[in-house]
């Protein structure tokens, strides 16, 4: 994975990303998807779960590298 030249970081909330769960790397337009079967897309780099429930998932592009924060799925339950 290549690491990104300038610091480049993300949000992106849950409500903001398709249906299927893909969305585009905001830096690069890598598509990313829970889809993918290996590491050439992205990288899981940290969870948040609060309540058994999963609150905040950090990845890293695999072709540039940025940090991309994924907020927002507890929102959903709320609602």
């Amino acid at each position: 994975m290549k690491k990104p030249e300038k610091k480049c970081e993300h949000t992106i909330k849950a409500m903001c990303i398709e249906s299927d769960g893909s969305f585009n790397c905001p830096q690069c337009g890598m598509s990313i998807s829970p889809d993918d079967v290996n590491d050439d897309n992205y990288q899981i780099m940290d969870t948040k779960v609060v309540n058994d429930e999963l609150a905040e998932l950090v990845i890293a592009c695999g072709k540039c590298g940025c940090i991309i924060k994924l907020t927002g799925f507890q929102q959903g339950f709320d609602a």
